[in-house]
């Protein structure tokens, strides 16, 4: 513009002064003061919602929100006024700078609002204090990283090859440590110190700090230990259950109908441990399956013929641990496991620093789950305290988490890497597991006198509650109601469920006691192969009746069939109840194949010919969950290492003295009495070891011999001296995690050691392999335990 030659070059090069540097200048300025004012009318109203006094908070009375809002409308009021009376004056040739900015001047004069200026002002100020607060603030941060703790230039990531995980864990908590409040609770607050401190201190990522005061922590004084005796009064019980769920208050009412056979059961058990010495121990039982967190999905069904199985196994628990004497604690929410267990306050990624409050824990899957978002990493660490209730029970294939991922052992609900043994199930159908069970009523002789007198010989039962149930059963139905009068209890609220066909007496859902009466009256309780293993067939058979089940043909597996996908078993079930065909039997119990219509009507036929007693196994009576509940808390302990013996040996021995004796008229081993072997439980005494067939689990072939596999005699037999005393030849040795080993190779003439004691199953089995198999006796009528297991 300044190289135009034009006659008014000159003027045109002084309007342009005028027109842009002044105005230039001045909306600058204004814009500058305009944004200044903003920020002071926001910091004031973020400074009223915070509790806090900020660095940051300019004062709020210098201009109220309202007030704000006008003079900042007036600003722009002016600036507009003031740019239109430019561009006029720069329409006029006869006007000399002077004049132009006496217009100007003159025109801001008029148009100022009173004290606008002064206003600016204080805006200005306010600004320039809170300049030097933060200024402040970031000397006093400098000084404080300098001398805090005298921890200068002493909080960089130690190298220690004993820690290999400490960089990599101090890159997380940089990252992460606002993600649970758990952290700010053991006192990280950003700075390197503080994530040094708590790797090292309150978890084991990092070495100890040498500039911290690393007097030896005060070891906690052990328990004294306190007797238990037995109680028969269960009001405590009953309060510490408590209220306000279907299923609380269906424990609650088994619990009072039972208190007086496990009152008598307690004084007979007493008499036979001779009075002696019990401890008390400190139990914390959380019903994981019943907490809000879960789901809860059986408490709304409790009262619509939904399944009770769960809830009276619980039930049963609770008292067995109550009768025995220990000390409870009861949680059926997150937050009362929490409370309990005493976790920090957060997420769950922080451990427990103190010692755990409870010596044993009973729970469930969805428990557990629960136990690891709260404890975190200590769950590691007091695991083996925790015994999981697990209806249809978890193998070691699927427990053990990288072995389950690299060989397709897929499940929901396992990979816990667990001891087997601190499964617990309702039925003794996984000796990898313990054998927690329920109980059923038990009659006097009066009350069996009475049921035999009464018996309706034509009288039948059906086995299922839901309407579902009992969808394609008509031709079975019609097949029973030629010989039998058919009664079902199936739910229903208004109208009859059309699945149940009319000549069946339906009398609808029925309280525990109706039910009772309704079993002692009939012959026959007859089943439609579902539900699995429920407690309900030896309720009947308790009370007299016959159970007919059908015999499933392929046995159902996780493979075949939908209900057990998931489950962290391969076990084939062979028919509805297991239990009641294997260790029950006829003339109590007829398995038969309801596809074969001469089958089932010869089984009704026999059904109506045979006379029965009521009849129930002394393991599901209240002193045998006693016996049982108390020998496993009593020798059950899972927080030793086990011992084993040359697991990892692979030089066969010279001039060693063997560890076993051959039993008479068998090809099978015992234990040698002569050898002092370590203390155990059961006690070596009871082991047999024995060589299976190609293709057979030591679960079958302990059973072919009436015994049954104990896994925890594996540590002793995983051994290259057990192959040379039942006297095979082996061509090599070798040892590698294998759920099947130890076993022997038939086709490579290979011995073959376990290498992860995790491993060791009593379940697994391969077609070309024959396993080892650690067996043992058992009480008449309590599989669980071994004869001298008392």
């Amino acid at each position: 513009m300044v190289t135009v030659p034009h006659i008014d070059g000159k003027i045109m090069f002084r309007r342009c002064l005028v027109t842009f540097k002044p105005f230039r200048i001045f909306v600058v300025g204004i814009g500058f003061f305009s944004l200044c004012f903003l920020m002071t009318s926001l910091g004031g109203q973020f400074s009223a919602k915070r509790l806090g006094d900020s660095p940051f908070t300019i004062r709020a009375e210098v201009l109220g929100g309202l007030e704000s809002r006008g003079v900042l409308r007036k600003i722009s009021d002016m600036l507009e006024v003031i740019m239109k009376r430019i561009d006029s004056l720069s329409k006029r040739d006869n006007m000399s700078d002077t004049r132009i900015l006496d217009e100007l001047s003159s025109a801001i004069d008029r148009f100022q609002p009173a004290g606008l200026i002064e206003r600016i002002q204080a805006i200005a100020q306010n600004v320039s204090n809170m300049a030097v607060k933060v200024e402040q603030i970031f000397q006093n941060s400098l000084a404080a990283g300098r001398v805090r703790d005298g921890r200068a230039n002493r909080c960089e990531a130690p190298q220690d090859p004993k820690y290999p995980d400490c960089t990599s864990k101090l890159d997380w908590m940089r990252a992460r440590w606002t993600s649970d409040p758990c952290y700010a609770f053991y006192g990280v607050d950003g700075s390197e110190c503080s994530f040094l401190i708590y790797l090292s201190e309150v978890e084991w990522f990092c070495p100890p700090l040498p500039w911290r005061n690393h007097t030896a922590p005060t070891t906690p004084k052990p328990r004294g230990k306190r007797q238990a005796a037995f109680r028969t009064d269960i009001g405590a019980l009953l309060e510490q259950v408590g209220t306000g769920k279907e299923s609380l208050i269906f424990m609650k009412r088994r619990i009072r109908r039972l208190a007086g056979q496990w009152g008598q059961a307690a004084n007979r058990l007493g008499e036979k441990l001779k009075r002696s010495w019990r401890e008390r121990k400190k139990i914390l039982v959380h019903v994981g399956f019943l907490t809000e967190e879960s789901g809860d999905v059986f408490s709304p069904k409790v009262l619509k013929g939904g399944p009770l199985g769960e809830m009276v196994q619980w039930a049963d628990i609770l008292t067995a641990l109550y009768t025995l004497g220990h000390s409870l604690k009861i949680s059926i929410s997150a937050k009362e496991l929490q409370g309990f267990l005493g976790v920090p306050p957060g997420r769950g990624s922080c451990p427990l620093t103190g010692p755990l409050p409870f010596d044993l824990i009973y729970t469930d899957y969805h428990g557990l789950q629960q136990m690891k978002q709260h404890m975190g990493l200590s769950l590691k660490k007091h695991k083996c305290h925790i015994r999981v209730i697990d209806t249809f029970g978890t193998e070691p294939a699927y427990n053990h988490e990288e072995y389950a991922m690299l060989h397709g052992y897929r499940t929901n609900w396992g990979y816990w890497n667990l001891h087997c043994k601190q499964y617990m199930t309702m039925f003794p159908h996984t000796p990898d597991n313990s054998f927690m069970g329920f109980v059923s009523e038990e009659l006097n002789g009066t009350q069996k006198e009475y049921i035999q007198r009464n018996k309706v010989n034509n009288m039948a039962v059906v086995y299922g509650k839901e309407a579902s149930m009992w969808k394609g059963k008509e031709r079975f139905l019609q097949i029973l109601h030629r010989s039998m009068e058919i009664h079902g209890t199936v739910y229903y609220e208004t109208q009859r469920p059309p699945e149940v066909p009319a000549f069946v007496k339906n009398h609808g859902l029925l309280p525990q006691n109706d039910l009772q009466q309704l079993l002692r009256r009939a012959k026959l309780f007859i089943g439609f192969g579902f539900p699995y293993e429920g407690p309900a067939p030896l309720e009947a058979i308790a009370n007299g009746c016959i159970f007919l089940q059908p015999k499933f043909r392929p046995s159902h597996n996780s493979l075949n069939h939908e209900f057990f996908r998931g489950k962290p078993t391969s076990r084939e079930v062979s028919s509805q109840h297991p239990y009641a065909e294997q260790y029950i039997g006829r003339p109590h119990v007829l398995t038969v194949d309801y596809n074969n219509s001469e089958e089932f009507e010869s089984a009704i036929r026999e059904v109506m010919t045979t006379k029965v007693e009521p009849y129930l196994p002394y393991e599901y009576t209240c002193e045998g969950m006693l016996e049982r509940v108390h020998a496993y808390i009593q020798h059950q302990d899972f927080c030793i290492p086990g011992v084993s013996i040359g697991n990892d040996s692979k030089v066969w021995p010279r001039n060693s003295s063997s560890h076993f004796v051959r039993l008479p008229n068998s090809s099978g081993l015992a234990w040698a009495g002569s050898v002092a072997g370590p203390s155990t439980w059961p006690p070596l005494s009871a082991m047999r070891l024995l060589l299976s067939e190609e293709g057979q689990s030591c679960v079958e072939q302990c059973q072919d011999h009436s015994l049954v596999c104990e896994p925890t005699f594996f540590h002793f037999i995983n051994s290259k001296e057990a192959f040379t005393q039942l006297q095979i030849q082996c061509d090599a040795l070798e040892s590698e995690m294998n759920h099947i080993y130890p076993a022997f190779s038939v086709s490579r003439r290979d011995c073959c050691l376990q290498k992860e004691p995790l491993l060791f199953s009593c379940a697994g089995f391969h077609s070309k392999f024959q396993r080892l198999c650690p067996c043992r006796d058992f009480r008449k009528g309590q599989v669980a335990l071994c004869r001298d297991c008392l």
